[in-house]
């Protein structure tokens, strides 16, 4: 008889970067053996990349931690669930209760906001746990985006994204999306999108120290000096006001401190950023004239401006170029999406604002920013004892490797060997979860269900969509939302008590809430009325159920006859279709004037510092990261399918500069910062401009005591370990990662 084999195929939305594209997988006998593109999914139309086509090895890939890991005499060990959750109480315990909360912290990397669960759940776990010792991956990476538009809009997570279909000139400037697909700006087909506009007729200029794919696709590349796009930005800025071309049009009403604004920017001519840009001032001109004549334009700014030391103020000068030029909330400038599970909109009118440095981190004194801390902090809060506070003793780490992400890994390396106890979520083995006492291994993405909280808010479509598990949990696997559930439960000393408990508090808190918020279209209503109402196969199905209904678009529990629920989303298995972008000033605003607030007292103060810069001699050889389209930071460098080719760990270094230095193409050269020194093989290439090397984040698999195969055979060397994390943007925190100076050498 032949062997009967179970084929079929199901939907699920790509969880691997922010373009969310919808994918068909082939299953077969439990296994997923292929993945497409789906045509009908109603944001992506079919568009993927490598990194979803090779969804089936990462599902499968044999290193990922099948059963949770338990230490036991200094080793870990395989271990039951129930083991798990009870020693991680254990473990947290006598912390806890010598020194309270304040001496455990919570760490989350990026993959969180790629997971429901990890959209749902870590602000539970902070609240159980009882601390302000938060570390996130947004100080590597965006925060000085949440900073500026908390100062312009009141809402940190206001953010405008540029309305890409519809726009006839595109500025980018530190951003790749030819590689990275995007980021802080949802767009499936990024390239796609991109090349469209200039087949409409528009113009694309890409600001970026290297000729990326994306500056080769442009009408015009500006090879900047790294870290200074906020000199160039205000330059354009003082164009616009001082030749009359400023017009924020209808804005105007709205706008508080534009009158302030030339004599803020009146020192930051083109002829005095040149130097510091290499950028000639006519070009800066043209640049800042196109935008204003241009119909309809966006500009947008990405990690590379993000993450240098004028972060914040480089963030604020996009938008108020923006604003300036009369793109700000407008089909074709940049445009505030609605999510279908955010909170509906409230009238409009003032809010309470955005405040920076509510407190401040306990060795250094960094300030607080969206209730988080510098990444580049956490070591010096494990290991440096001061009269502040306890030192961080106990440790929750969710789907994040700051030992490769964040600066000094040494250092961080060594601190968290210390602590009294660490706790991982984690599917591998990496070169943080191997300092874990308790390991947590989370299913496969095909055994997770999927909806976009985080980025959906970021989309330059209006959309919602979602997917159930296309393969049911393996025996012995427990579902992320379940693992972090009874996370939360164990954190509270309750390691065996019911976790469905968790999402019914949440419920019943919610509904609490919007049925007292004469706002809603729940108001006056009963509570658990509606939550009987809920539909949903678990507590996350629920809860999602919850704020589709009590969202924008959703149905109100029947206030609404037609809206949204959990129900339309699977009765439309490719999503579902909520238009274009559309103008949401003033009701997107929160500031305490109740209006865009231009020059805010934070931006006003930090920029004399950017004065200094006009004066400061550039630095001499310096470096800049670099992405890869077919990776993702560290997570992806254990599939087979996603590293060689151009996915690899080398410098780049410009012909001039290597033969000044003697160094030849594949030899190993030596980069050394202040925070150490790493060795990577040259890449003689003339795609970065003199004086600039460039090295690519998330290598350095080299660790001892890891279980990633793949990435340990060929392991690259860890760009961040040449920082030490003194380096950082004042307003926000992030880490200096790029345009830092370095000194090279042969290595041999």
């Amino acid at each position: 008889m032949s062997e009967v084999i179970d084929s079929r195929t199901a939907l699920r939305i790509c969880p691997l970067c922010e373009a969310t594209c919808g994918l068909v997988l082939t299953v077969r006998d439990g296994r997923v053996t292929g993945a497409r593109g789906d045509r009908e999914d109603v944001f992506s139309e079919g568009f993927v990349c490598p990194k979803g086509a090779a969804f089936g090895q990462l599902d499968a890939d044999p290193d990922r931690l099948r059963a949770p890991l338990v230490r036991e005499d200094g080793e870990l060990r395989e271990a039951t669930w129930e083991e798990a959750f009870a020693a991680v109480a254990a473990g947290l315990a006598p912390v806890l209760e010598r020194h309270g909360g304040a001496a455990t912290g919570v760490v989350l990397g990026n993959p969180n906001v790629h997971t429901m669960a990890g959209a749902l759940y870590p602000r539970l776990l902070i609240g159980a746990l009882g601390t302000g010792n938060l570390f996130t991956a947004s100080t590597l990476d965006q925060m000085p985006k949440h900073v500026s538009c908390g100062l312009l809009y009141g809402d940190p997570n206001a953010i405008p994204v540029p309305d890409l279909d519809r726009t006839d000139h595109l500025l980018l400037v530190g951003a790749n999306p030819l590689e990275s697909n995007g980021s802080l700006c949802t767009a499936p087909d990024f390239p796609g999108r991109l090349k469209a506009l200039r087949r409409r007729g528009g113009t694309l200029t890409v600001v970026d120290p290297r000729r990326t794919r994306t500056a080769a696709l442009a009408d015009r590349h500006v090879a900047i000096r790294p870290g200074a796009d906020a000199l160039l930005l205000a330059a354009m800025a003082h164009v616009l006001l001082d030749e009359g071309l400023a017009d924020p049009g209808d804005l105007t009403a709205h706008l508080e401190g534009l009158d302030e604004l030339p004599e803020a920017l009146r020192e930051f001519t083109p002829e005095a950023v040149a130097p510091a840009c290499d950028v000639d001032p006519g070009t800066i001109r043209e640049l800042a004239r196109e935008l204003a004549a241009a119909p309809t334009a966006a500009v947008y700014g990405r990690i590379g401006s993000c993450t240098v030391p004028h972060g914040t103020l480089a963030s604020w000068l996009v938008d108020v170029l923006t604003v300036l030029t009369g793109n700000l909330d407008r089909p074709g400038g940049a445009m505030f999406p609605l999510a279908a599970a955010s909170r509906a909109p409230r009238p409009a009118g003032p809010g309470r604002g955005f405040d920076l440095g509510r407190r401040r981190s306990r060795v250094s004194g960094h300030p607080e920013v969206k209730g988080e801390l510098p990444m580049a902090a956490l070591a010096e809060e494990i290991d440096t004892a001061t009269d502040e506070g306890e030192p961080i003793r106990a440790l929750v780490v969710v789907a994040a490797n700051p030992v490769l992400s964040a600066p000094d890994g040494d250092r961080l390396d060594r601190a968290l060997a210390s602590l009294d106890f660490m706790v991982s979520v984690d599917p591998y083995l990496n070169e943080t979860s191997r300092h874990a006492d308790v390991v947590l291994p989370p299913p496969p993405p095909a055994q997770s269900p999927h909806h976009d909280f985080a980025l959906n808010a970021l989309a330059v479509r209006n959309q919602a969509r979602y997917t159930r598990p296309a393969v049911p949990l393996e025996p012995g696997r427990m579902a992320e939302s379940e693992i972090l559930a009874r996370l939360v439960l164990a954190v509270g000393g309750k390691p065996g008590a019911d976790p469905a408990t968790v999402d019914a508090a949440v419920v019943s808190r919610t509904l609490g809430q919007a049925v007292r918020d004469p706002h809603s279209p729940v108001h006056g209503r009963d509570p658990e009325e509606l939550a009987a109402a809920l539909t949903g196969e678990d507590g996350v199905e629920r809860r999602l159920d919850l704020m589709l209904r009590l969202g924008p678009y959703g149905d109100g529990f029947g206030a609404r006859p037609g809206g949204l629920s959990l129900g339309t989303l699977l009765d439309h298995p490719h999503g579902v279709d909520l238009g274009p972008l559309r103008p949401r000033v003033p009701e997107v605003l929160r500031t305490r004037s109740g209006r865009i607030e231009l020059l805010p007292r934070p931006i006003a103060d930090d920029l004399p510092r950017l004065r200094e810069a006009l004066r400061r001699p550039a630095d001499g050889m310096v470096l800049v990261g670099r992405r890869h389209l077919r990776a993702n930071n560290s997570w992806l460098h254990n599939l087979p399918a996603l590293t060689g080719g151009s996915n690899r760990c080398t410098l780049h270094v410009h012909p001039e500069d290597a033969a000044l230095l003697g160094i030849a193409d594949g030899t190993p050269v030596r980069v050394k910062g202040a925070g150490g020194e790493v060795t990577a093989p040259a890449e003689i290439t003339d795609t970065v401009r003199r004086g600039v090397v460039s090295l690519p984040h998330g290598w350095g698999h080299d660790r001892p005591g890891t279980r990633t195969r793949h990435a340990s055979a060929d392991p690259g060397a860890n760009v961040n370990q040449l920082l030490d994390g003194t380096l950082l943007d004042p307003l926000s925190g992030t880490a200096v990662l790029n345009g830092f100076p370095v000194t090279l050498s042969p290595a041999g």
